[in-house]
Parts: structure tokens; sequence; C-alpha cells
């Protein structure tokens, strides 16, 4: 990836949704690391609600098991859209609703860091 146009994959999921025993949001990271994309990263909702219309909190009192998730990645824009029949195919095995966007974006600085 370099720094100009680029676009933003951004999946909403539940925290508690599940392919083969390990979080969606989990699977979807390792795809993007394994298809080449720059990066990702997954957030955790505190509040939030889907197609269902359930809210979903993580106040102490109504602690919730599936609090909404968020998995972001940036890159370019074809790498980006060759990666969305992978996601497509995830949520096609795992049975469950999800949103997937796209926003284009300019990217003003990108550096990869060394390895560790």
């Amino acid at each position: 990836m370099q720094n100009g146009e680029a676009l933003l994959l951004r999946i909403f999921v539940g925290e508690s949704d599940r392919l083969e025993h390990k979080p969606v949001y989990e699977v979807i990271v390792t795809k993007a690391r394994e298809c080449g994309l720059a990066g990702a990263t997954v957030l955790r909702g505190m509040l939030g609600y889907g197609a269902s219309a359930v809210i979903h909190s993580a106040r102490l009192i109504d602690i919730s098991e599936n609090l909404p998730v968020i998995v972001e990645m940036v890159d370019e824009a074809a790498k980006i859209n060759s990666f969305i029949p992978v996601i497509n195919d995830i949520f096609e095995r795992t049975g469950k609703g999800a949103l997937m966007t796209t926003e284009k974006l300019t990217v003003i600085y990108y550096q990869p860091g060394k390895q560790h």
C-alpha cells in the first residue's frame, strides 16, 4: 500500500459469532493477513444493535455476550475488492448476518514497521 487513494473495508459482526469454533472476527483477520492486506484492526463496541433490533450493552448490569465488533482494513481498492468474496464466503459458512461497507479515503502516511 502507498500513500494516496485507498479503500476502507468495515465489517460489523457480533462478538459471539463463530466459524468452526473460532470468533468470526479472528477468522477475518487471519484471512486478511493470508491475503496480504496491509493490516486489520478489531474494535469492540460498548453498545449497539443490528438487524434483530436487540440492543447489546457492555454495562455491568446487563453484560452482553454478544457485543458489536467492527473489523477495519485499509488497503488499495483492488486488494480490498478482491478480499470481499473471501468475506462473503465466511458469512455464507456461518449462516449469520453481517454488514460490510467500503469507503474511499486518502492515506496521508503509511510506513510499515519492522518485524519484532
